[in-house]
């Protein structure tokens, strides 16, 4: 679906659903340089199990239109502006990577548009490579390349895909490949440069799950403690041998984990 928001048209994914009136709604916030199309398992198993669905590209991102936002709260900002365009007043919110600073953020400033929390490959602050800026800035490929196997486990990278046929290390490569010249900087340099996690975490109201990969080295579980403590009663699940990229080397734990919150 098309949303008409202050920051422009943004393409929201439904789930291949058309929304219902008095149900509950989940949004689902993407990670760096990517789009909607890593949450397709997920947006259709709630879609058809009850649930309003919304996976919006954020601006300049996949289907959406106009130059991406410069920092994790505009972003935030247009996720809310999408939902008010969706005609979603309240929802879940999950996130991932650089998608979970956003989600966190909503979440933070507006608590009465927050239902449930869910941030998976999470962390706050989120550092970012001093050399994977730098490639990212000039429009290297090797930027790719770097977030690419850093997204997964070491067996992960040999296969293991729990869907067969799928080469999951090149379906992430392929997908940054195709994000315009500096969104990919733009990205990184807001995760960079987001120092209010902690405070925003601290003013989250709402049910929240944390989703780790036991082997992420972008987010290890060690560098959310911080995150976790500042959230009141933040629920954690540590998925065990995997990597950064939760949605994709493990859909079917993670579907498993969302559904207990969501």
């Amino acid at each position: 679906m098309e949303l008409n928001t202050p920051q422009g048209i943004l393409f929201g994914y439904a789930g291949a659903r058309v929304h219902q009136p008095g149900q509950k709604a989940v949004v689902f916030i993407h990670g760096t340089g990517m789009d909607h199309t890593v949450w397709v398992l997920p947006s259709r198993y709630f879609a058809r199990h009850g649930y309003n669905v919304l996976a919006p590209d954020l601006p300049g991102h996949g289907r959406s239109g106009g130059a991406p936002a410069p920092t994790i709260d505009a972003m935030a900002d247009a996720v809310v502006a999408g939902m008010s365009a969706a005609g979603i007043e309240q929802a879940a919110l999950v996130g991932h990577s650089m998608g979970s600073l956003v989600a966190l953020s909503a979440a933070g400033r507006y608590p009465d548009r927050t239902r449930v929390l869910a941030l998976i490959g999470s962390t706050a602050p989120m550092a970012v490579h001093p050399k994977l800026l730098e490639h990212a800035e000039k429009n290297d490929h090797a930027a790719i390349d770097m977030l690419t196997y850093w997204s997964y486990s070491k067996d992960a990278q040999l296969g293991g895909s729990e869907t067969p046929g799928l080469w999951m290390a090149g379906n992430t490569l392929r997908l940054l490949e195709r994000a315009a010249d500096n969104v990919i900087h733009i990205d990184l340099a807001a995760c960079q440069a987001y120092d209010a996690g902690l405070a925003h975490a601290q003013a989250v109201q709402c049910p929240t799950l944390f989703v780790l990969g036991e082997r992420d080295i972008m987010t290890p579980v060690r560098s959310a403690q911080g995150v976790i403590d500042a959230i009141t009663n933040a629920r954690v699940s540590v998925l065990e041998g995997c990597g950064h990229s939760i949605m994709l080397e493990r859909p079917e734990a993670l579907l498993d984990a969302l559904i207990t919150i969501v």
